[in-house]
C-alpha cells in the first residue's frame, strides 16, 4: 500500500512539475523582467530602505496590521527554512551541483515575480469572515478578475491547503533530532503540534512577534556557522563554482540519460527546489506581504523582491557551498539525504559538535518556517470556510496541528512529492493572474517612481 501511494505521488509530481510549468514560472518570471525593464532590481536600495523604516511615519493610518519588516520577516520566516538546509541538499541529491545555478536563475527572475504578486497583493486586498484586512491571490483573483475566475480563486485556497502545511519541516526536524539525539519523531511531532498550537492561539500579531524576533536571530547564526565552514575549506570554493556552472549544462551528475534530458532535468529540480525555498510565483509570499502597513502597494513589492534574494542567493548558495566543499556527494549512503547530508557537512568540518552548531540551526529554521506557513494556511481555510460552524479557528489550529505530527512520522520522499503537488497547482492560478494584471501594476509603479524620483 505505502509503495503504491510512493508511486502514484510520484507520478503526480512529474507531470505538475513538466515543462509547461517551468515555462510558467521561468517564462512568465522572464517577461515580468522584461516588461518592468528590471526596475524592481535596480531599486533594491530603496527596498532596504523601506524594511529600516523609511515613510513608517506617513502609513501609520494605512490599512493593514503589520510594518514592512514584520512582513519581510514573516514571509521569509516561511522561505527561509529548512528548504535552505534540507531543500538545497535534495536538490544536490536528485540533480547534482548544476542544480544549484538553475535555483540562481529561478531566484533573479523570481525578485520581479514577487514584486508583481506581492504589489498585487496589497493593491486588491478584502476582508476575511473575522472583518480583518487580507491580501493573496484567492482576494486578487476575486476583486481584480471578477465573480467568472471565482473558481480559479477557490482552487488556488484548496492548493494552498496541501502546500503550506509545512510536513517538511516536521519531518525534517524529526529525522534530525532521531538520527544524532535518538528522540523518536513521534515525539518531534508532538512538540511541533504543541508549540505552534501555542503561538497560533495568540493570532497574527504573536506570529509577527515570533517571526521578527526569531528570523534575524536565525539567519545570524547560520550564516556566520556556514562561513567558518567556508573559510576552513577556501581553497576548493573556486572549484565548487565550477563544478556548478559545468553541471547545469553537462549533466554528467545524472547517470544514465541522454546529455540533454539530463540537463532538462537538472533544471526542473533547479527550479522545482527554488520554488520550494523562496516560493516566487507561488502565491504565498503575497498572503504575509498582504497584511502589511500600507496604501502604497508598489512599495510592498519592493520589499518582497529582497526575499529571493536572502533566501536563495544569500542562503542556499551558503548550504551548497557548505555541502559541496565538505563531502562527496555521489560517495554518501543513499539514506543520508536532505537534512542528513547537510549535517554530515557539517560533522565534517566542526567534528562531533557540527551536529549541535546544525541542530540549533534546523530548530530554528523549522519552528518559524512551521509558524509562517500557518499563517499562510490560516488564511486559505478562513477564505474557503468563512468562519462556517465546526470550521473555526480552533479546528483550524487543530486540523494543523495534527499535519504537523503526521509531517514527522511519514516518509521523506512522500512528504516532499505532497509539497511539491500543492506548490505545482498553487502557481498555475497565481501566475496566471498576475501576468494577466501585470500592466495596472506597472501603472502603479509610474505614478510611484514620480513621487519618490529622488529615491529610485
Amino acid at each position: 500500500m505505502e509503495s503504491a501511494i510512493t508511486n502514484f505521488l510520484s507520478t503526480v509530481v512529474d507531470y505538475a512539475w513538466g515543462m509547461p510549468l517551468v515555462v510558467l514560472l521561468v517564462g512568465g518570471g522572464l517577461f515580468l523582467s522584461i516588461y518592468s525593464g528590471f526596475q524592481p532590481i535596480l531599486g533594491i536600495k530603496h527596498a532596504i530602505q523601506l524594511v529600516c523604516g523609511k515613510h513608517a511615519e506617513e502609513e501609520k493610518l494605512a490599512d493593514g496590521q503589520i510594518s514592512h519588516f514584520q512582513a519581510l520577516s514573516n514571509a521569509l520566516a516561511a522561505t527561509i527554512g529548512l528548504g535552505n538546509i534540507g531543500g538545497v541538499a535534495v536538490a544536490i541529491h536528485q540533480g547534482g551541483p548544476g542544480a544549484i545555478f538553475w535555483m540562481w536563475v529561478a531566484a533573479f527572475i523570481g525578485m520581479n515575480t514577487k514584486f508583481f504578486e506581492c504589489a498585487l497583493a496589497v493593491m486588491y486586498r478584502g476582508r476575511d469572515c473575522y472583518n480583518e484586512v487580507q491580501g493573496g491571490p484567492m482576494y486578487v483573483i476575486d476583486k481584480a478578475l471578477g465573480p467568472k475566475w471565482k473558481p480559479m480563486a477557490i482552487f488556488f485556497a484548496v492548493c494552498g491547503l496541501v502546500g503550506t502545511m509545512a510536513l517538511f519541516q516536521s519531518n525534517q526536524l524529526a529525522a534530525y533530532s532521531s538520527d544524532n539525539y535518538g528522540i523518536s519523531a513521534a515525539l518531534v511531532g508532538v512538540f511541533c503540534a504543541v508549540f505552534v498550537g501555542i503561538v497560533l492561539r495568540g493570532g497574527l500579531k504573536s506570529i509577527a512577534r515570533a517571526t521578527s524576533s526569531l528570523v534575524p536571530t536565525m539567519c545570524v547564526f547560520y550564516v556566520i556557522c556556514a562561513i567558518i565552514i567556508l573559510i576552513l575549506n577556501f581553497e576548493k570554493v573556486p572549484g565548487v563554482f565550477l563544478l556548478i556552472f559545468t553541471e547545469a549544462f553537462n549533466g554528467s551528475a545524472l547517470v544514465g540519460g541522454a546529455e540533454g534530458m539530463a540537463v532538462i532535468a537538472i533544471l526542473k529540480i533547479g527550479v522545482k527546489r527554488a520554488a520550494f525555498s523562496n516560493e516566487a510565483g507561488i502565491g504565498t509570499a503575497p498572503m504575509a506581504h498582504g497584511n502589511a502597513k500600507t496604501n502604497e502597494p508598489i512599495s510592498e513589492g519592493y520589499v518582497a523582491m529582497l526575499g529571493p534574494f536572502l533566501d536563495t542567493i544569500l542562503v542556499c548558495t551558503l548550504t551548497a557551498l557548505v555541502i559541496l566543499t565538505s563531502v562527496d556527494f555521489t560517495a554518501v549512503d543513499a539514506d543520508t539525504e536532505g537534512v542528513l547530508l547537510t549535517a554530515l557537512a557539517f560533522e565534517t568540518s566542526f567534528g562531533a559538535f557540527g551536529k549541535h552548531f546544525l541542530g540549533l540551526a534546523i530548530l530554528l529554521f523549522s519552528t518559524t518556517t512551521m509558524i509562517g506557513m500557518a499563517n499562510y494556511n490560516n488564511k486559505c481555510w478562513h477564505y474557503l470556510f468563512k468562519g462556517k460552524k465546526g470550521f473555526g479557528e480552533k479546528t483550524f489550529i487543530a486540523v494543523f496541528c495534527l499535519c504537523l505530527f503526521l509531517g514527522a512520522i511519514a516518509e521523506m520522499g512522500n512528504v516532499v512529492n505532497v509539497l511539491d503537488i500543492g506548490f505545482a497547482f498553487m502557481a498555475i492560478p497565481n501566475m496566471i493572474a498576475t501576468l494577466i494584471l501585470a500592466p495596472r501594476v506597472m501603472q502603479a509603479f509610474r505614478k510611484y517612481k514620480a513621487k519618490y524620483m529622488d529615491e529610485l
